[in-house]
């Protein structure tokens, strides 16, 4: 694929990346039905805390709002913020679950962002602080409104685009975080809500 070219994957493509890393998309881990009672015990039994990120030296608090979940009460970082690890709750451990099985991996920790629209989405970034080992598996669980997933080379700068769909799982391993970065565009199409779960093993 040429230098700067975007394209966008659909379920008969195959894997996502042909290079650099491995990522893998299920498009319904979870019925729509699972997807829907998940969606909403997630949101009313959520300890939801705005996030903040620094910014030149300064604190800033987004609308988007963000929980984190794990086996301790380990702290983790990022953007410039610390968090302390919240217990399980049973919905999480069902989902967790899941994934494990899906994956063949486990996870001792989870991160939660809830995306109350579309106004809110999440820039170029990769997974890639030390406390997550040198090739992270990251396995990315995605509940209620449809959004624009997009990873982007380093080097070549070639972007893939994947809609990322209600009850979805989407599991980033290998070297992806050394030569890819990703990001979820903002857009005025959303209305709703989406809720994005990422499993990692916390290493710290």
């Amino acid at each position: 694929m040429s230098q700067n070219q975007t394209s966008f994957f659909n379920e008969s493509q195959g894997p996502l990346l042909n290079r650099d890393g491995v990522v893998e998309y299920k498009p319904a881990l979870f019925s729509g039905a699972e997807s829907e009672d998940l969606f909403g015990a997630l949101l009313t039994t959520t300890p939801w805390q705005h996030d903040e990120v620094m910014l030149f030296g300064q604190k800033r608090v987004l609308s988007r709002k963000v929980a984190w979940h794990g086996d301790g009460d380990f702290s983790y970082s990022y953007s410039g913020t610390s968090k302390t690890a919240s217990p399980w709750s049973p919905a999480l451990l069902l989902i967790k679950e899941r994934v494990e099985n899906q994956c063949a991996h486990r996870f001792n920790s989870c991160l939660l962002n809830l995306y109350h629209d579309g106004s809110e989405g999440m820039g170029w970034h990769s997974d890639d602080e030390k406390t997550l080992g040198l090739n992270p598996v990251i396995a990315s669980v995605s509940f209620g409104a449809e959004r624009i997933f997009k990873l982007k080379h380093r080097e070549s700068k070639e972007v893939i685009t994947v809609l990322l769909e209600n009850g979805s799982l989407l599991v980033m391993k290998g070297e992806t975080q050394h030569y890819w970065v990703h990001a979820m565009p903002k857009t005025k199409k959303i209305m709703t809500p989406r809720i994005n779960l990422t499993f990692r093993t916390f290493r710290g």
